[in-house]
């Protein structure tokens, strides 16, 4: 029997058999939104976020497509796994129930499961509301950074809520804008957010407050387009992160003029235009061909901003990537800080 059959033979004599392993005693690290608020710095998510782009452009995150539950006349439910190499496998849970804003909670609500990617077990569990709104309003920041004119001082914001909220935390860490300009269906909620910066301010008047923007964001709930395509001016980079089937935030000449070449489209995959759950509604009838990846453009092999008259547009869908590396940030924060709680399970 020559070695290698000794050391097979060997390693099947000393084999236990499945039936005689027990799980045992899991320790399992549970982090809080508490937790998690003070462990992601936006800046470190910004340049993760651009790494896990230019990962994916290159195929190296697995993220297979996010199948939806829907629970008639209440909401629905998104399972949205990834992993890459480095990383621990990800798998965020979130449940969007509009109704919940009149019980006092959340419409959007998730967990996220961290797995080890050598074993399979699972090593935390973390709150995923506030990783779903800061990394959605991140990737939009990142594309600001990104394809924003360089000299772009003033941005309208469009929305009161939780992502007008994270759009205004994070505006100053792609440019040095001097006027932010907030509107809102609801203009208490304008004004809330425009107290959280000296540089922001309420506005009544969305019309003029877009024709002379720089950046325009978007960032609603709305199920009809909140804009018009022919307020903006040539330059203006324009986000938009609202996922509201079947037509959304978005006008529908801003679409025209993206199928007319007038406008350039980023978004994160090319599964942004498929239907939904997995893609954005919002693109359906355009061609892939109409839309370059954030990853494709942050690897130089395609082009952002090629003029100062560009108009560029960011279309957000939300992807796992973006959760899985928001979620490896707070853990990995977490065990070097010692946050947290460990049960066992």
């Amino acid at each position: 029997m020559g070695k290698a059959s000794e050391t097979s033979q060997k390693a099947n004599n000393q084999r236990v058999g499945a039936a005689r392993i027990a799980k045992g005693a899991l320790p399992l690290l549970c982090l809080s939104e508490s937790d998690v608020q003070q462990l992601i710095d936006p800046a470190a998510l910004l340049d993760a976020l651009a790494a896990g782009f230019r990962a994916l452009a290159e195929g190296r995150v697995q993220s297979p497509a996010r199948p939806e539950i829907i629970v008639p006349g209440a909401g629905f439910s998104l399972a949205m796994p990834a992993w890459t190499e480095g990383m621990n496998i990800s798998v965020k849970t979130v449940n969007v129930f509009e109704g919940n804003l009149d019980r006092g909670l959340p419409n959007h609500l998730a967990l996220i499961t961290l797995f080890d990617a050598a074993t399979g077990l699972p090593v935390c569990v973390m709150d995923g509301t506030y990783i779903t709104g800061l990394r959605t309003a991140a990737s939009a920041i990142l594309s600001v950074r990104a394809l924003a004119r360089a000299d772009a001082r003033i941005v309208t914001l469009v929305g009161g809520g939780v992502q007008g909220r994270e759009h205004l935390r994070l505006l100053p860490l792609a440019r040095p804008f001097d006027e932010i300009r907030i509107a809102s269906l609801h203009r208490e909620d304008a004004e809330a957010l425009a107290r959280l910066d000296p540089r922001a301010q309420a506005v009544d008047d969305l019309e003029a407050a877009i024709r002379d923007a720089d950046v325009v964001c978007l960032a609603t709930h709305s199920y009809e387009p909140v804009i018009d395509a022919a307020w903006l001016r040539p330059g203006t980079h324009v986000t938009s992160v609202g996922y509201a089937p079947p037509r959304g935030e978005l006008p529908r000449d801003l679409l025209r003029d993206v199928a007319g070449g007038r406008v350039r489209l980023f978004v994160e995959t090319p599964d942004a235009f498929r239907a939904p759950p997995v893609g954005c509604a919002e693109l359906a009838g355009l061609s892939p061909a109409c839309g370059t990846t954030m990853g494709d453009m942050l690897l130089g092999q395609a082009k952002g901003r090629s003029s100062e008259a560009d108009v560029t547009l960011y279309k957000a869908m939300g992807i796992a990537m973006e959760d899985m590396v928001a979620a490896d940030l707070a853990y990995r924060a977490a065990l070097a800080r010692g946050f947290g709680t460990r049960i066992t399970l």
